[in-house]
């Protein structure tokens, strides 16, 4: 059976965002992170930044040493309600709204770890916007729901951001969203404030779908938050969409692509859904990045995963990059599409191995040589940052440091996840050329056209069949 890119997990915390980092690398596609490009002052939004060019990929040779964040992302824990296949670090009900919210709280816990973490690197690189300590290229706001925020909240983020970590002045700035008119928040407002760049979670545009998903929009209302945000001065969207759902045929997933086409969004995060066990993966503990499943929605996971089909997957993915190649749209990585010039720069800050940095409970940092994670706890997270005597700290969580050998992997399976793959001597080494002769003797490589540097990517079967690739390479 064919095998398709998996929903991504990871991040900068967990949701079913386009731009959440991986934890793995080997069978989770990274959430489109978000949705990252402005500077927070109101202005009209800047045309998006030319994509990377070809012979940016990972380096052969993973540096060590510590270096500046050129992204940062922040986690925002809240939802009005738990989608049950979310397995992103998430709170609803009365921690989201009403007279007990915890948004409040978690605001002032937020800005204190940016503080943390701010001076950390000022005493290690010097202070923002240097040679020695670049702005940042991309701020992503990821959740949970951070449209749930008012925009005032989000500005007063945004400024601490510019102050603390610097945001050059054609940054992008990405904020998600859900479509519902009670959730896709202030766009106009977000705009002023410096956004740059809406994620949309659309994920089916089938009404029975969306109501078996636990999803709280209808699909008229991505049609309408789109416009919304368009009006408000959004020059750069993205849509996310789901396949391999329950009950879910061909049919319906093709009129969704459709759907979403008509609507002219400017990116697509296409994912398979991923129905993960958190606990069973020691994932789910006090010092860890996931929060444990709750009842209910382990059993709509078991019933759901009895209805999937990897075939099924597989052909729906085909279906998607035949209709999307058609369409003009470029497959740059492989969950995601884009028009020229949209390509998610905080998400390829991910997949290119640069360091970046990430606050919010479940969050993933990387600083080049270590990736370290904060626990999922919210309780945790405010005790520590918003102690009741004594100055803030830093939240618990976890770090590890790959050796040179795990950077090595790490670099060439994030690097396949790019239509622009890897430079042809880093699969020619010796701990890989089992692996590449495997895969290129089944056609799941190929050589770029010539003309090109000399590089190998995954073809259209390999993209299928990447995590088998993936898992012989490490």
């Amino acid at each position: 059976m064919a095998k398709v890119p998996a929903v991504g997990d990871g991040t900068g915390a967990s949701a079913p965002a386009e731009a959440a980092p991986a934890e793995s690398t080997v069978d989770i596609a990274p959430a489109e992170a978000a949705p990252a490009e402005t500077s927070p002052a109101p202005a009209p939004a800047p045309a998006p930044a030319p994509a990377a060019p070809a012979d940016a990929a990972p380096a052969a040779e993973p540096p060590a040493e510590r270096r500046p964040p050129v992204a940062l992302y922040l986690h925002v824990p809240f939802c009005v309600s738990v989608c049950p296949y979310c397995d992103f670090v998430v709170y609803a009900g009365s921690a989201a709204r009403g007279p007990r919210s915890l948004v409040e709280p978690f605001l002032d816990a937020v800005l204190a770890e940016l503080e943390l973490r701010a001076d950390g690197l000022d005493m290690a690189f010097g202070a923002p916007a240097t040679s020695a300590r670049p702005a940042l290229a991309s701020l992503y706001l990821g959740g949970g729901t951070p449209s749930l925020l008012g925009a005032g909240a989000v500005e007063r983020l945004l400024e601490r951001v510019v102050a603390r970590f610097g945001l050059a002045p054609h940054a992008e700035v990405t904020i998600e969203a859900n479509p519902g008119p009670d959730e896709r928040g202030d766009l106009a407002g977000f705009r002023a404030a410096g956004v740059t760049r809406v994620s949309f979670g659309a994920q089916s545009f089938a009404d029975a779908e969306l109501r078996r998903l636990g999803r709280r929009h209808a699909p008229d209302d991505v049609a309408d938050a789109v416009a919304a945000a368009r009006r408000a001065g959004i020059t750069s969207l993205n849509l996310d969409l789901l396949y391999d759902l329950p009950g879910q045929d061909q049919e319906r997933w093709g009129a969704s692509l459709d759907a979403a086409l008509a609507l002219a969004p400017d990116h697509l995060s296409l994912y398979a859904l991923t129905l993960d066990d958190p606990e069973a993966e020691g994932l789910a503990g006090p010092l860890g990045d996931h929060l444990a499943t709750r009842p209910g929605a382990r059993r709509w996971r078991e019933r759901a995963r009895a209805d999937q089909d990897e075939d099924r997957a597989a052909a729906a993915y085909e279906l998607a990059t035949e209709r999307l190649a058609a369409a003009g749209w470029r497959g740059y990585e492989l969950s995601n599409w884009a028009r020229a010039g949209h390509e998610s720069r905080h998400n390829l800050a991910y997949w290119e191995r640069r360091p970046y940095e990430a606050l919010g409970p479940g969050a993933h940092a990387f600083d080049g040589r270590t990736r370290r994670w904060n626990a999922a706890r919210l309780d945790a997270y405010l005790a520590a940052l918003r102690p009741r005597s004594g100055p803030p700290h830093l939240p618990p969580g976890g770090a590890e440091t790959p050796d040179p050998a795990q950077a090595e992997v790490e670099s060439i399976v994030l690097g396949l996840r790019l239509d622009r793959g890897v430079p042809a001597a880093l699969g020619e080494r010796p701990r890989f050329a089992a692996a590449i002769g495997w895969a290129m003797a089944n056609g799941l490589l190929e050589r770029l056209a010539a003309g090109e540097s000399d590089r190998l990517r995954l073809s259209v079967r390999g993209r299928l069949l990447s995590n088998e690739l993936f898992a012989r390479l490490v």
